[in-house]
């Protein structure tokens, strides 16, 4: 089954590497943690040394990947990317660590997936530069001291509460927090990957795609892409028109909700009266699990204020019914 924001969220890899932005200037949004990362890199250069490990958070497509690309090509660094998941092993971690080049950015996407028996591994390769492996078992066993090259971790993830204290404690470099972006921001990201993939795209079709791209960079160049498809398909220029036609075959409303955001909240409204619903109940009532409820459907109808968490559940607010009743007879929210 589809989720809310999945057939928009992700790019084909090469399309993603020809969109994201090479320098800082061209990285719209996320002013302050631009501003914080850029001292950071600044006051090592001056030092000579490599920058403090940095920890970014926050709603997937929002640029914490792009952000440790511009660290690792301001430093003129070698970039290595893993991610929390691919590390099951102490020796996964060894292999990965012990390969690194002197200087290297080492960026671990959703490292909240990293088990605590790897994160006890890596707090003394984050804080003095060794790696321990216990070699044997038993009696027998005895462990082993490696020394490391000098590197920055960067971690990325969405859930940041699932990350251990000692591990959040370990990134000196600065803890950061990317939020949604406003439609103004999105609008410049918009225009900009428009030139780049060379668009011809109406002021007011830039507007009404920002609108619709749930507030998150990654899913208004995806939706950019699939109407630039739509109309290469139909042999037609992209317009306004063209881009309610294109955005009702994907299921995507004038604020950017797909079919799966009015199934939960017409489940809330209808299966539980508007809440409060719990959501181990909401997620059997719709099929899903608890983990996709809170982290895939969720956010963004928190942010347009169409549905509230409280103490005994999610609740549909006044504006999310208002909402519903507005699909129903066909009106415009």
């Amino acid at each position: 089954m589809s989720r809310p924001s999945e057939a928009l969220s992700s790019l084909p890899s090469a399309t993603d590497a020809a969109l994201r932005p090479l320098h800082w200037d061209e990285y719209v949004g996320q002013k302050q943690v631009k501003a914080n990362v850029r001292i950071a890199i600044d006051a090592a250069k001056k030092r000579g040394g490599m920058p403090e490990h940095i920890l970014f958070y926050g709603p997937p497509g929002v640029g914490k990947t792009t952000l440790a690309h511009l660290v690792a090509s301001t430093l003129q660094a070698p970039l290595k990317n893993t991610s929390g998941v691919a590390i099951e092993r102490a020796g996964d971690l060894a292999a990965i660590l012990t390969n690194l080049e002197p200087g290297t950015v080492l960026f671990i996407d959703e490292i909240h997936r990293l088990s605590r028996k790897i994160e006890e591994l890596l707090y003394p390769a984050l804080e003095s530069g060794h790696l321990d492996i216990v070699l044997g078992k038993g009696p027998s066993a005895r462990t082993v001291e490696l020394a490391l090259s000098p590197f920055t971790l960067i971690g990325a993830t969405t859930r940041v509460a699932e990350l251990s204290g000692p591990l959040r404690s370990r990134f000196g470099g600065g803890t950061f927090q990317l939020d949604f972006y406003t439609n103004e921001d999105l609008r410049d990201i918009i225009h900009r990957s428009a030139s780049l993939l060379n668009l011809a795209a109406p002021e007011e079709v830039i507007e009404q795609i920002a609108a619709r791209s749930r507030a998150t960079p990654r899913v208004a160049n995806a939706l950019l892409k699939r109407v630039r498809d739509f109309a290469e398909v139909h042999d037609r220029d992209i317009s306004s028109e063209l881009l309610d036609e294109a955005c009702a075959l994907f299921g995507i409303d004038a604020l950017g909700l797909t079919k799966d955001d009015r199934r939960y909240l017409e489940t809330l409204l209808t299966s539980f009266r508007g809440g409060p619903a719990g959501v181990t109940a909401l997620a059997a009532g719709l099929h899903e699990d608890p983990d996709t409820i809170e982290h895939v459907y969720e956010p963004y109808l928190l942010r347009l204020g169409f549905i509230e968490r409280s103490p005994r559940g999610r609740i549909l607010t006044e504006k999310g019914r208002l909402y519903l009743s507005g699909e129903k007879s066909g009106g415009m929210f």
